[in-house]
């Protein structure tokens, strides 16, 4: 029963999770052709970009397809239709499945059905077990920083809390951040979404003068202006339901990249010095390790050499001109409207459907003079074979008994 709720599943899930993934697919290759366009801007703005491509993981276009089927208050003409409907689903949806039914007689002739239902079984258990993989792999981590705070101690004073307010001045954050001295060697570095803490490595402020320790809060405040352990988390969750796919990773990895080098970009903007800012980068490394989930930001994050070089670099990142502005605009707005006019599409009638609909109102419009024509017919099968069938059989008898008659004189006048 269950082998069999799954293969009914896997019919109906295997071409939408098709579609769902190239649809993806095609949308992070065209965000990747933007960061190409963009590579002489700001970090922050390929940033965004890459969010951007990243969600649509979580966001399939069957619903934006819904509202725009929705939406179809204006008809379009049915060649037209027909063939821009045709074209649409052909690039967008390859995996539809075929509306033609199967039949069972050629299904059990070129594959049993049993191997389909162990097939089915077999692929839903891979993705629960890899689910489960990651999460628990994800969850020891969490487990290592959660121990390291619990062991944590709050910091009230210090110039690692002077910098921090002044810089949470500057910054604008929402809200307090509390700062935590650890004998862990993790960070410096954000842990938390909501309530985000900033996790202090004990002894590290020795080895930093004040130029070092202010270019390390700045990137850390940066990061939870930008709210980075949120976006990060989501895209979590996305790595962790396409497990599978390598596509999901390497966005992952091009996210963490790019708000590292928008934090750092923040840091040089207020004023920090390349070489000093550096050397704070490098100096850290040297007493404390990376943060083992990516949904806890620390100043150590990404790869450290292209940062470095990154860092040092005189040129300077441009802002956006009115091209690429409206670049961005049109694709945010195709990547929404496309979706929705297929829908409307969808949902306009094509020429078959119009054929249908002519056919039955002709055949609608018909029905009163058929019905004329054949009354007569009914009316002459119903009255006159009544009289017919009996005036037959009435001559039939009356013959018969004349002929018995008349052999009856004819034996009395022989015997006479």
């Amino acid at each position: 029963m269950t082998t069999k709720y799954l293969t009914e599943m896997w019919a109906v899930l295997g071409p939408a999770l098709g579609n769902h993934l190239w649809q993806s697919t095609l949308c992070a290759g065209i965000v990747g052709v933007l960061t190409l366009v963009l590579r002489e801007n700001h970090a922050r703005t390929r940033y965004w970009v890459w969010l951007a491509g990243s969600l649509k993981f979580l966001i399939p276009f069957s619903l934006l397809i819904s509202v725009g089927s929705h939406l179809a208050w204006t008809r379009i003409p049915a060649e037209t239709d027909a063939r821009l409907y045709a074209a649409m689903t052909e690039v967008g949806q390859p995996f539809t499945q075929s509306k033609v039914p199967m039949n069972s007689g050629i299904l059990s002739s070129t594959a049993s059905l049993s191997m389909i239902h162990v097939l089915s079984a077999t692929l839903a258990g891979v993705w629960v077990s890899g689910f489960i993989i990651v999460l628990s792999f994800w969850y020891l981590r969490w487990r290592k920083i959660s121990a390291a705070i619990c062991q944590a101690v709050p910091l009230s004073e210090g110039r690692e809390v002077e910098a921090l307010r002044r810089m949470e001045h500057i910054g604008g954050t929402p809200g307090r951040i509390e700062i935590l001295l650890s004998s862990a060697s993790l960070g410096p570095g954000i842990f938390g979404i909501v309530r985000p803490i900033l996790l202090w490595p004990e002894g590290i402020s020795k080895h930093l003068e004040d130029a070092h320790l202010e270019g390390i809060v700045v990137h850390e405040v940066w990061h939870v202006r930008r709210r980075d352990n949120l976006a990060a988390a989501l895209h979590m969750l996305i790595e962790a339901v396409f497990w599978f796919y390598p596509l999901v990773w390497w966005l992952g990895a091009r996210l963490v990249e790019e708000r590292e080098r928008a934090c750092d970009e923040a840091v040089l903007e207020l004023g920090g010095e390349r070489q000093v800012y550096a050397e704070s980068i490098l100096k850290t490394c040297e007493f404390c390790v990376e943060f083992p989930l990516a949904c806890a930001s620390g100043v150590t994050g990404a790869d450290l050499k292209k940062r470095i070089v990154h860092i040092m670099s005189p040129r300077k990142a441009h802002r956006l001109n009115f091209s690429k502005k409206f670049l961005l605009s049109m694709f945010a707005s195709g990547a929404i409207a496309a979706p929705m006019m297929f829908g409307l599409l969808h949902a306009a009638p094509g020429p078959g459907e119009t054929q249908a609909e002519n056919s039955v109102g002709t055949s609608r419009l018909a029905a009163p003079f058929q019905a004329s024509l054949v009354e007569p017919d009914r009316t002459a099968t119903l009255t006159r074979p009544k009289a017919g069938p009996r005036t037959t059989k009435v001559c039939a008898k009356t013959l018969a008994a004349r002929k018995a008659a008349a052999s009856l004189q004819s034996n009395s006048g022989k015997g006479h």
